[in-house]
């Protein structure tokens, strides 16, 4: 049987290898798209950790995308809470996001390199209002002293620090605040305890119960995070299934397509083989294996390319975040081969329902 399943995909290689780059590309999409999806979701966590921050105290208008609400904290709320007892460090930051989801944070440079310093690979800190700090992946072509292009306004770069840090652009706040007619404000406060995670709870109840900080949201890092996930993200989950669906619905036509004129094409070859003794599950059973076989194939394509892909985009495009997650192979592999195997399941009963004596005689 397997050597009838080779000979028949060999008989015809251009439809066999559009079958398997058909289902190379569902295998792609899937992955691809959850790759970046997930990679902006984990990227985010990964950046945020690395700021050095213990509490994330903003205002309860202010949601969890921060730089998408308006900076409504004043920003003299920082020195109310660095007089809390066991608070090491407070800093404000204004952030935006552009068209671009490109995050751009203004901060006050002493505080927010107090929470965890800055890795500078070369030149320093702002130097002047219009400097601009950025990390190692948005410097691939710039060096400093270079203009920039931040918020319709020209920036120069002062410094360029080793990624991690929450943002990829950094400016000063204040003129981040004269930027977005924002000024004096905050998005939100990061704050750092002594003795860390010792007095967090502590820390917590104190700012709860300062007066006119009774409707701020303070969480700790874990709680910050946990609120951004796929899980929590509606939107994310639902683009996730949409081009899932259509990925499968794409494998499904392509395979029964291919399956069921290689079909209509071999009505007398089955009808040979039906005269020879062969069983209604024989059939079905040799034209599934074809369906496997290509499967088979463009899955390993699939994955293949899905990571090769990341790689180029890693070394032209780092800041698009693109991580292929282990359970989404294992989701796209279990998809495509579900698929196909339901675009074959009606040709190959198809063909095994045939009546001996009619395909011998099919021209």
């Amino acid at each position: 049987m397997n050597k009838l399943v080779v000979g028949n995909l060999t008989h015809r290689p251009l439809r066999s290898v559009i079958s398997i780059l058909a289902v190379a590309v569902e295998v792609i999409m899937i992955l691809s798209i959850a790759a970046i999806m997930l990679g902006k979701v984990n990227g985010f966590h990964t950046r945020t950790s690395g700021i050095g921050l213990d509490l994330f105290v903003r205002p309860s208008s202010t949601n969890n995308f921060v730089g998408m609400s308006p900076a409504g904290a004043n920003i003299k709320v920082a020195s109310v809470l660095r007089d809390i007892p066991n608070v090491a460090v407070v800093a404000p930051v204004n952030i935006q996001i552009t068209s671009s989801l490109d995050n751009i944070y203004g901060i006050d440079f002493q505080s927010f390199n107090a929470l965890t310093p800055f890795q500078f690979i070369s030149g320093g800190p702002f130097t002047a209002p219009d400097s601009v700090v950025i990390d190692d992946y948005v410097s691939k072509t710039a060096k400093v002293g270079d203009p920039l292009k931040i918020l319709g306004e020209t920036f120069h770069i002062s410094g360029i620090v080793r990624h991690g840090r929450g943002g990829r652009k950094f400016i000063p706040i204040d003129t981040m605040g004269q930027l977005t007619h924002t000024e004096g404000k905050a998005t939100a406060f990061y704050l750092k305890t002594q003795d860390s995670p010792k007095h967090l709870e502590e820390v917590r109840q104190a700012i709860l119960h300062t007066p006119g900080m009774e409707q701020y949201n303070v969480q700790t890092l874990d709680e910050f995070l946990s609120q951004i996930t796929p899980e929590k993200l509606p939107a994310l989950t639902l683009s996730l299934d949409v081009v899932t669906g259509i990925a499968v619905v794409v494998g499904f036509l392509v395979i029964f397509q291919s399956m069921y004129t290689a079909i209509m094409e071999r009505t007398r070859e089955i009808g040979i083989l039906k005269s020879l003794g062969a069983s209604r599950s024989y059939i079905v059973q040799a034209v599934l294996r074809e369906t496997l076989l290509l499967s088979g194939c463009g899955i390993a394509l699939g994955v293949l390319v899905s990571y090769v892909l990341g790689l180029i985009l890693a070394k032209f495009l780092p800041t698009l975040d693109y991580q292929i997650n282990g359970p989404w192979v294992i989701r796209g592999v279990l998809l495509a081969f579900g698929g196909a195997l339901l675009g074959a399941i009606y040709p190959a009963f198809k063909a095994a329902s045939k009546d001996p004596i009619d395909a011998l005689a099919y021209e």
